[in-house]
């Protein structure tokens, strides 16, 4: 499962953003509207949403109705294909709060200045409790960005959802692979385009410690088998350092570290069975991967670096697990590209890259040319098939908007959308991100227990693999009891 994560945009970079995308506008006046959160707020409520939490972030509108459309200015060039949609409004609701939630409407404040339309945006922690809740009362927003493929079967069995418009369709034809596309599809209708994207299968180490002790990165898996053993016969620290303490949440990093391994030992074609319970959850090859996987960090010549025992991996917090990287305590640690964020709220001096204090490689294939990947991304889905949704639709499907949206962040943000400028993402790391979710030769999945029904992949499947580390159950034991909770 992939968390929220938060970026430290500060809020005058997003204002100063806004405010140059304004000057595509005609009439030479600001833009920006001056409807404060409650504000808009207020005017969800009154086109009949009775939701009253008190988690929501609103932000403000991004432009006012009376904003022309400047089809005729180079900086609107790119837009005239979406018309004038002046007098018009688009409601969007997300999980994306705070900065994030500000960088969000900065990457389309100029759709709104060079199309007239007015992109109302809500932002809701409580977001996926919510959604349900709205669609049901007859309140749904025009356009929700979901979180994960499973929401939005979810969201499409209330009849509610709109089949994306041939234009969001053709964008994603040509800019996302086939895979991606799949995860919007639901029972053969394509609904939801991807829109932001995360790759997971990344080993977090420093540079400097390798250089050192003269380590190189490993490109297959026995070399990184070869590398974990000789870092525990140098002795100078423990290989691995994992953690997997997430509050209510606990055990999900260690599902991907299950997910990694079965497309690894198991194949896409088997993990895509395991996924679907078309194969048991407990399936050999399954058992396999477990003990593959074991052998790395359920082994206390590995593990815990810095930390503890193996025990001690169930009540580490997942979000200071690879800190012991930075005290010289531990060489490698799991985890994916937007733990980037984790360093700098753990010192902002500490610099992420190639050369800097923690920089990342691959989890490697069992062949140097295997690239098996897991990831995670989000999905536009509509409620409403009105003209100006179905151009906002295809707006958030295009280059134009990957390319703002990279520009507004500064860091943890990346997509598959391969109309991407990538020398506009600004961190190293988001860079390396992008290069592996773009390359045609990784073999991509998406993150499993996202796919699967709640009770398993929010619930069984992680407490079981803390009990792995917990109380020392075997590999069988618990994909048994995981296998026992699937849904009848």
């Amino acid at each position: 499962m992939l968390p929220t994560t938060r970026k430290a945009l500060p809020l005058l970079a997003v204002a100063l953003l806004i405010t140059g995308l304004s000057a595509c506008g005609d009439s030479g006046t600001d833009n920006t509207s001056s409807k404060s959160a409650t504000g808009a707020a207020t005017d969800t409520a009154a086109a009949g949403d009775t939701d009253t939490d008190t988690d929501t972030d609103t932000g403000t509108d991004n432009t006012d109705t009376d904003t022309q459309a400047a089809t005729g200015d180079d900086a609107c060039a790119a837009y005239a294909q979406y018309g004038d949609l002046s007098g018009t409004k688009v409601t969007v609701y997300a999980t994306f709060i705070d900065q994030e939630g500000s960088e969000y409407e900065a990457s389309w404040a100029q759709f709104a200045n060079c199309t007239g339309a007015e992109i109302a945006y809500e932002g809701s922690r409580e977001f996926e409790a919510q959604l349900p809740v709205r669609v049901e009362a007859g309140a749904a927003p025009d356009i929700a960005i979901l979180p994960q493929p499973g929401l939005l079967r979810t969201m499409v069995a209330t009849g509610q959802v709109k089949p994306a418009p041939a234009a969001v369709e053709a964008n994603v034809d040509q800019y996302w692979s086939a895979s991606w596309k799949d995860y919007g599809t639901v029972d053969g209708t394509f609904y939801a385009a991807p829109l932001g994207a995360s790759a997971k299968s990344f080993v977090w180490y420093s540079p400097a410690m390798f250089a050192d002790a003269g380590y190189s990165i490993p490109t297959t898996w026995d070399e990184l088998v070869a590398l974990t053993e000789q870092i525990a016969a140098d002795g100078v620290a423990k290989p691995w350092c994992v953690g997997i303490e997430s509050g209510t949440a606990t055990g999900w990093p260690a599902t991907d570290w299950v997910e990694d391994m079965v497309l690894r030992f198991a194949g896409g074609a088997n993990y895509d069975k395991w996924v679907a319970h078309e194969i048991p959850f407990n399936d050999p090859s399954i058992v396999t991967s477990l003990e593959e996987m074991g052998a790395l960090i359920h082994n206390e010549d590995y593990v815990n670096a810095g930390i503890g025992n193996v025990q001690s991996i169930a009540a580490e917090p997942w979000t200071d697990a690879g800190y012991p990287i930075v005290d010289g305590t531990c060489y490698l640690h799991r985890a994916a590209s937007f733990y980037q964020t984790n360093w700098t709220t753990l010192d902002p001096e500490l610099t992420v890259g190639e050369d800097g204090d923690v920089w990342a490689f691959p989890l490697p294939g069992l062949t140097a040319d295997s690239k098996p990947t897991i990831g995670g991304g989000d999905f536009v889905a509509a409620f409403s098939d009105r003209p100006e949704v179905q151009a906002f639709q295809a707006f958030l499907a295009s280059p134009e908007w990957a390319n703002a949206k990279a520009t507004a962040t500064p860091q943890g943000w990346v997509t598959a959308n391969s109309g991407l400028d990538a020398s506009l993402l600004q961190s190293p790391m988001d860079q390396l991100a992008f290069s592996v979710l773009a390359d045609p030769g990784v073999e991509f999945r998406f993150d499993g227990s996202d796919l699967m029904p709640s009770e398993v992949g929010a619930g069984s499947f992680w407490t079981e693999m803390t009990n792995y580390f917990a109380q020392d159950k075997s590999p069988q034991e618990v994909l048994d009891a995981i296998e026992a909770s699937w849904p009848k």
